[in-house]
C-alpha cells in the first residue's frame, strides 16, 4: 500500500529536520569547545537559522495552499510572520 505525501508537507518536514540537526550539531560544538564565550558565539549564530527556517517553511506551506487560499489571506499570513520576526528582533 502506498502512502501519498504532499510535496509541500515533505519539504516543510525536511526543513524542520535540517533545523533540528543544526541545533543538535550546535549543542555538540558547545560541549566540544567547553567555553562559555565560544558557546555563546555558537548560540548567537543559531539566531540566524530559526527565522530563515520559519520563513522558508511558511513560504512552502503557503505555496502549497496557493490554489485553495485567497491573495488577501496569503498577505495576512506573511504579515503575521513579519510581526513575529519584528517582535523577536526587538
Amino acid at each position: 500500500m502506498f502512502i501519498f505525501i504532499e510535496i509541500a508537507v515533505l519539504g516543510m518536514a525536511l526543513l524542520r529536520v535540517l533545523s533540528g540537526s543544526i541545533e543538535i550539531f550546535a549543542a555538540i560544538l558547545m560541549i566540544k569547545f567547553n567555553s562559555v564565550e565560544k558557546a555563546l558565539m555558537v548560540n548567537s549564530s543559531l539566531a540566524l537559522v530559526g527565522p530563515i527556517i520559519l520563513i522558508l517553511t511558511t513560504t512552502i506551506g503557503v505555496l502549497g495552499m496557493v490554489g485553495n487560499i485567497s491573495l488577501g489571506k496569503i498577505l495576512w499570513i506573511f504579515l503575521g510572520v513579519s510581526c513575529i520576526l519584528i517582535g523577536v528582533k526587538s
